[in-house]
This record gives C-alpha cells, structure tokens and sequence, in this order.
C-alpha cells in the first residue's frame, strides 16, 4: 500500500481519487511514499528514504528544493493548467480596477457613510475624480504564452483589446490555441513599446528575477498599467516604486504584497488570490492525485518540473524505471545485463532533462534479483523501481 502524505488542506475532491484499497493518505505520515502539497515550504523539510515523488497542487514549485530532490531522486511534479482560468479572470478584475479607480470610488463612498454625509447628492460631483480609461482598443502585452497567458490573450481579443504576446519557448499546442490576431513579438522591448497594459505570465526563475526592472520600464509607455499575478519577484520593487512615484506607471496591480510597496502610490494589492476559487482548488488537487497516482502505479512521469516526462503504455509483465544521470551507454549497460539475464525487453522509453534521464523498461520476464541489483549498482543511476503486472 502507497502512502501518501498531505501538507496544507488539499481539496476532497482530489483525495476521493485515491482508492483506499491502494493508498493509505493521511497528513500523519513519517515514512511516505509520495507528497501532496500546496504551499508548505519542503526546504528545511527532512525527506525519508521512501520518498518517490511529490505533488504540488498548483504552478509555482518555489517551496520545493528542486535540486535536493533530483539529486535523490524524487520526481516533483506539478498543474500547469489546472488553475489557469481563475487567474484569467482574475486578470480581469485587474484590468478594469487598473483602468477606473473602482477601489479608490469604494472607499469613498464608505468614507462619506461614515462621517454621515447624505452620499446621494455627492455622487455626481465626485465621480469625475475616479474616472479612468476603457479597455477597448488599447494594447495588452502578454509576456508568456502558456495556459494562462494564452486564456488571457483569447479574452483580451474578445474584449476588443489589440494584443503583443512574447514567449520565447511558445509550445505548437499553445500556439494552435491562440487567436489568430495576436501578434507574437521576438523582442520583448517591442511589447514594452506598444502596451498600455503588462501581464506577466512567467515561472520565477533566475532568469526571471526582476525582469521588470528600470531598464525594461524605460521602454515601456508612460503611464503603463503593470498587472502582476505571476511572482513578485518578477519586478524589482525599487524600479517600480520609481516608476510609480515619477508617473512612468499609472498603476502597479500586484497579488504578492508587502509593506513597502503596499506603501507606494497607486498600488493595488492583493493577498494572492489568483487561484483562490474552489473550481481552481479542485482541479489542481485532482490532477497532482493522478499525477501521483500514474507514477506510483505505472512509473509513467507526466507534467515533472525536475525530471524528463516519459510515458509508456504498458507491454509485458514487469517494469523497470530508472532514474539516472543524462550520460553516455546508460542504455548500453542497462540492455547488457538484461540480455545475459536472457531477458526479453519488450518495449523501452528514454527522455533526458538537463543533468538527469528517465528510463522505463518493459520485460517480458521478471528478471533475477541480482541483475536488479547491479543495475542499481551501475555509477550514475539514482533510483530503480520495479513494477510487476502478474
């Protein structure tokens, strides 16, 4: 029986999927076989030596030591996707609150309620300072183009915007599902140039560290509207409180906040809600319990931030699946010993990623114990697991 250890409060929808007959899940575990998890952070987290995998329900995967994990060979996955049309509605909102001070109008009404004016007879006057620009005909840029940026493109065409995508890694899949009037830019100084809005849609990455910074707001129009869903660190806080204090940006929307930049003018914060509907929670929970639930049964990785997908229908009666370094004759050594096993491999799938590959093996025999156990012993292999299907 599988054991699988939850952190943070996952979904029951996601926990129905498990079948009890299989696993054993509760958030007591000490020895587990797997982790499902939202925002707890794992950095300082000891794993156990029966750890296989890890689940996070959601996108981001800066909670987890990646490398930590690769280096003992736990696969980590995640839901691209899964929360994608939360955050494209939430974009949304951001949007029409960066456009027309709809917070600021709020607050006053509430403020003169409060001091027991007669609200009625102000409304008219006071409107005018609230005013802001329509959505219409104004020019979206979208840095990234997968799940959600794509939803948020598709929207933005519909709402009649004129929209400046830029994804250096656009996927085929991605592109095939994006309105034929979005125009994809090579430079990303093109976008800036253009938008009247900024949507980042991007992972936090060294790369990605404050990509948002003076130089690139110094090509961007004055009075930009920047909207930041995707990671906070994404923008460096000391260019846009800059940018922000001198008019360069008009509105700073951002779902990660602190008390410096809640502090800078014209900021709208908010406690990061971008997936926060039980739809999104949902779904997440669901596809991070598959996602497990594939792995453990059948050895196939799909959707891992660490590890090479492989996915393989399966064909005889016993599955090897090796994790190992991406080096030469991997494969070589790994046939050599099955075959002075006389064991018949059916079929074979390899992937690399990075520093690591994947291998899963499908024999037609169980092979010897020994022959197991020197393939676990060849330099270079991280872990060995055995599926069998008698």
């Amino acid at each position: 029986m599988y054991r699988i250890k939850t952190m943070n409060k996952i979904s029951p929808v996601g926990l129905k999927t498990f079948d009890p007959a299989l696993y054993d899940v509760s958030e007591n575990h000490d020895d587990e076989h797997a982790i499902l998890v939202r925002s707890a952070k794992l950095h300082d987290y000891s794993f156990p030596p029966s750890l296989l995998a890890i689940a996070r329900a959601g996108s981001g995967v800066n909670n987890i030591p990646l490398d930590q994990c690769s280096q003992k060979g736990i696969v980590v996955f995640s839901t691209p996707g899964a929360n994608a049309n939360a955050v494209k509605e939430l974009v949304l909102c951001c949007l029409l609150m960066a456009s027309r001070d709809v917070d600021g109008s709020i607050n006053w009404v509430r403020r003169q309620v409060e001091e027991g004016v007669e609200v009625a007879g102000l409304v008219e006057k006071a409107k005018s300072a609230f005013i802001g620009p329509e959505l219409y005909h104004k020019t979206l840029g979208i840095i990234g183009l997968g799940a959600i940026g794509t939803l948020v493109a598709n929207m933005a065409v519909a709402l009649g915007m004129d929209v400046y995508g830029y994804d250096p890694y656009l996927s085929v899949d991605a592109a095939l599902r994006l309105d034929r009037h979005v125009h994809i830019v090579k430079d990303v100084k093109e976008l800036y140039k253009k938008a009247d809005y900024i949507t980042p849609h991007i992972h936090y990455n060294e790369t990605t560290y404050h990509m948002l910074d003076a130089e690139a707001m110094s090509y961007m129009k004055r009075g930009v509207r920047i909207i930041n869903l995707a990671r906070g660190e994404i923008v460096d806080e000391d260019a846009m409180i800059a940018a922000l204090e001198t008019g360069r940006v008009a509105v700073y929307v951002t779902d990660f906040p602190n008390n410096r930049i809640v502090k800078a003018p014209h900021v709208l914060a908010m406690p990061h809600l971008g997936a926060s509907t039980p739809e999104s929670e949902q779904n997440c929970a669901v596809m991070a319990a598959k996602e497990l639930q594939d792995y453990l049964e059948n050895g196939n990785i799909v959707r891992s931030v660490n590890m090479p997908d492989v996915s393989m229908e399966p064909s005889g009666v016993y599955r090897l699946c090796i994790l190992h370094k991406n080096v030469p004759a991997m494969l070589a050594q790994i046939t050599t010993l099955l075959s002075r096993d006389n064991v018949n491999v059916e079929n074979m799938s390899n992937k690399s990623k990075g520093d690591y590959a994947y291998t899963l093996v499908d024999l037609g025999t169980e092979p010897q114990p020994d022959v197991v156990l020197e393939i676990r012993a060849l330099p270079n292999v991280i872990r060995v697991r055995t599926i069998s299907r008698n």
